[in-house]
């Protein structure tokens, strides 16, 4: 398959744009690094630093992990039903409730990490298998137009933003 051509701006919600952003020009080849470095991670990252919050309020790094695996499955499925034509518009989802219900901080770091590399996998594979007219498909999700191909960008975008806020504010040493 060809790189992925990004999405226009009606192809999704602005509050998505800087995700898109980030997934630069590749964002399957983007989704697929990011695996690489859920692996790496898998062998570094302690138990104490996974449980580490950067403010008493905020999420710890196996909380932050356990929203990737949450918004992955969700973002994935959302994929999967605009890119076979399913015009049932989809919910969204209360991303701090999702958080409190998973119980990741009683969670090995290693599963979680293991059970993110393991959804990204099937991520990849669905996406490798779409052609382009199944990516230039739009549904809506949390009421706002969205098309498979956006769901790929904002995919991608969101976990680098989520890995870059662990390597900022949580200190953990992010591989490339």
């Amino acid at each position: 398959m060809s790189l992925l051509h990004p999405p226009e701006a009606g192809e999704f919600g602005q509050f998505y744009s800087g995700y898109v952003e980030k997934a630069g020009s590749d964002p399957i080849g983007l989704l697929d690094r990011q695996s690489v470095r859920f692996r790496t991670l898998a062998g570094t990252l302690t138990e104490e630093q996974s449980a580490h919050r950067y403010a008493p309020d905020k999420w710890s790094v196996k909380q932050v992990i356990g929203h990737l695996i949450d918004s992955e499955r969700i973002m994935s499925y959302r994929a999967l039903r605009i890119a076979r034509g399913d015009a049932t518009p989809l919910a969204g989802f209360d991303e701090n409730a999702y958080v409190a219900a998973a119980g990741s901080d009683r969670r090995p770091i290693a599963d979680l990490l293991g059970e993110m590399t393991a959804i990204r996998a099937a991520s990849i594979a669905l996406f490798r298998s779409l052609d382009t007219e199944a990516f230039e498909r739009v549904g809506m999700a949390n009421d706002v137009p969205v098309s498979t191909r956006a769901m790929v960008f904002i995919m991608a975008g969101h976990t680098e933003h989520h890995l870059g806020v662990l390597a900022e504010r949580y200190r953990i040493a992010i591989p490339d």
